[in-house]
């Protein structure tokens, strides 16, 4: 047991009271994930159906196991280079330009990274000074808040809305920014809200970026998973690619979450400080799981569709049963998560989620814990089989006829 500790400040003796005492303030002041709250709370029970996770439920296909089975067996188990090996990163580069037309020197301008959660704190940490104004259109993923704060810059939430279909809006950014103001996080496809940004949208959010002298950090790991519409790359439109580092991965599109695969691209300056951070953290990704995600490009393409029109006949199953029981819902154009709104239920997202739990067995996220514009919203993911979106959507219909008083 650790005792007291006596600590000589100047003249004055004094003592940590308790081991968070010990901790960095920063640390002390992030809350715990509220995703993972609620996954935990629904770990161990029978009869539940999750749709909290944002996880493929389909398994990382044969053919990819099998390359790093057999690079195992091979006995290639060493260090890679510290930037990820050179046929990743090429491949990378060439699926860059056929998918999405943004070109990158894979010698330079590419790192493969531990998933794209690494990959977006390497871009923070590389970019932010103390004081530096982060901004981050919300609802969004609940890391990039944290992430910012633990490198000492000041998140600067931006609210999107549903009747834009929770798209940023060039007059919403503009309102944020301050004379801090340095660096633009983009998640589209969105977590949570599936929503989605076309080549119209972005041209006035370039614009901004432009006159206001911002670094933007785009998290396209939900690039592959649109429906209707084919995903457009921030990097790509006109005088950006040189302003904004593009992460993504392997974890969604091609059902890799545990292998923990990702990457950044961007300008080879911005890259170079990225890099020297990762040496210094993590050294390199896994040799195995590179040899998997290679594999992945060049040749699981056909899985990959497979998976993606299998999202989108369930994205149309949940958003109608929403809409059926009563629940507003905005039409998802990317991601697998539907964000439908529980206003007018007289209840607290949070308090609505827990409800859920502990009357239906069905696990979902309070759209609160996603940031401005959450409140009144869940987010449920539709990465799951059509047999238990079915079977949640009768039980949240049950819940929501008792709320109403039906």
């Amino acid at each position: 047991m650790i005792k007291e500790e006596e600590i000589q400040s100047g003249t004055t003796l004094t003592r940590r009271a308790s081991m968070a005492d010990y901790l960095s303030p920063s640390v002390r002041a992030i809350k715990p994930s509220g995703i993972r709250r609620f996954f935990d709370l629904a770990s161990g029970r029978k009869d539940i159906i999750t749709l909290g996770v944002g996880e493929p439920d389909f398994v990382t296909p044969w053919h990819v196991r099998e390359a790093s089975v057999h690079a195992l067996e091979m006995g290639k188990t060493q260090y890679t280079s510290n930037a990820g090996t050179p046929e990743l990163r090429e491949e990378i580069g060439i699926y860059l330009k056929r998918e999405f037309d943004v070109a990158y020197d894979p010698a330079k301008e590419v790192l493969v990274t531990v998933g794209g959660s690494e990959a977006i704190d390497l871009a923070l940490r590389a970019l932010i000074a103390p004081g530096d104004e982060i901004l981050v259109p919300e609802p969004c993923y609940i890391s990039y808040s944290p992430i910012t704060a633990l490198s000492g810059g000041v998140p600067v939430g931006v609210e999107t809305f549903a009747k834009d279909q929770f798209k940023l809006t060039a007059e919403s950014l503009k309102a944020a920014i301050t004379p801090r103001s340095k660096v633009l996080i983009l998640c589209y496809p969105s977590n949570p809200t599936g929503g989605i940004m076309t080549y119209e949208d972005w041209l006035p959010i370039a614009k901004v970026v432009e006159e206001h002298d911002l670094i933007v950090i785009s998290d396209e790991i939900y690039a592959e998973l649109t429906y209707g519409t084919k995903h457009v790359s921030f990097a790509s439109l006109p005088g950006m690619k040189d302003r904004t580092i593009l992460v993504s991965g392997f974890s969604k599109a091609f059902a890799m979450t545990g292998w923990r695969i990702g990457y950044a691209c961007g300008h080879q300056e911005l890259i170079a400080a990225m890099l020297k951070i990762h040496q210094y953290t993590v050294m390199c990704a896994s040799n195995m799981a590179q040899i998997a995600a290679l594999e992945a490009l060049r040749n699981g393409m056909d899985e990959k569709n497979r998976m993606v029109e299998s999202y989108n006949q369930r994205r149309r199953l949940i958003v109608q049963g929403f809409r059926d029981i009563g629940l507003q819902c905005h039409e998802p154009q990317g991601a697998f998560y539907a964000f439908p709104s529980i206003a007018g239920l007289g209840v607290t997202s949070e308090e609505f989620a827990t409800g859920l739990l502990n009357e239906q067995n069905v696990a979902a996220v309070p759209g609160d814990v996603f940031g401005l514009g959450g409140e009144g919203h869940l987010r449920c993911s539709y990465a799951t089989s059509v047999t238990l979106i079915t079977e949640a959507i009768d039980r949240i219909g049950q819940y929501v006829r008792k709320l109403k008083g039906n």
